[in-house]
């Protein structure tokens, strides 16, 4: 299929938090409001157990048949490869890397960084999420920005409250910023749900959203597709036959 046409100069963000259902995730204060505040999927599923094969839905549009978090040498590729071949700049912050991407210590974890798997190498977009501050402030903001919080303030080690305080510090920082403001948007998921459905909650947060909630039955592969196509990319994998959630992302 023809690559979508690319919105001039928008800008992505995504933040993805860990094991919680949508009805847990919810119960953070800061969380909820955001929900109220802009569009919130409400019939979205993460597709796999556990962690790692829904990261990789997220990035490559497949799991690669992995049902576990060890580490797996996947072909080169993935969204990461695809940014750079396109010409688009991109980071990924991942909070608690001190020594690259495979010898980084707790509270980094390396199953919830995709983009190592890719080639198994650690790209140089790849950074730790104290660069973070320093470069949303610049003025060259990555068209493309992929935060991962670290095994504490992601809800995976940690109360609700823990990860629901980190976001009320980093949410702003993003939605204070020219890149997010004109015409951006940030999408803020979780990996997986601990309910049966595995539900999961994902808000699209975007200046003037069209509407606050849409029932309509969403995954990673249609996060994928909204991705690339917000960024003009061709589609990954199973993203290709997803629907993008046109209905949250688009502008009112």
């Amino acid at each position: 299929m023809p690559s979508p046409s690319p919105v001039a100069e928008s800008h992505v963000f995504v933040i993805v938090m860990e094991n919680r259902s949508a009805a847990q995730a919810l119960a953070g204060r800061y969380t909820s409001q955001l929900s109220k505040q802009y569009a919130t999927a409400t019939n979205y599923h993460g597709v796999s157990h556990p962690s790692l094969p829904n990261y990789l839905a997220m990035t490559s549009g497949s799991t690669w048949g992995i049902r576990d978090d060890g580490f797996h040498s996947l072909p080169a590729g993935g969204l990461g490869a695809q940014l750079s071949a396109a010409g688009i700049t991109w980071r990924a912050y991942m909070e608690g890397m001190s020594n690259g991407c495979f010898n980084s210590g707790y509270p980094y974890a390396l199953k919830h960084n995709p983009f190592a798997y890719y080639g198994a190498k650690c790209p140089p977009q790849v950074v730790p999420f104290t660069q973070f501050g320093r470069d949303i402030s610049g003025p060259s903001v990555p068209r493309f920005v992929w935060i991962t919080p670290g095994l504490c303030n992601d809800g995976h080690d940690c109360p609700t409250a823990t990860a629901d305080a980190w976001l009320a510090r980093t949410v702003p920082t993003i939605l204070a910023t020219a890149a997010w403001k004109q015409n951006g948007v940030l999408f803020l998921t979780w990996d997986e749900g601990e309910d049966s459905a595995n539900s999961v909650l994902t808000i699209v947060i975007r200046p003037n959203p069209r509407i606050h909630a849409s029932n309509r039955a969403y995954n990673h592969y249609n996060l994928l597709a909204t991705i690339e196509d917000e960024l003009g990319l061709k589609r990954l994998g199973a993203a290709a036959n997803a629907a993008p959630m046109a209905d949250l992302a688009a502008v009112s």
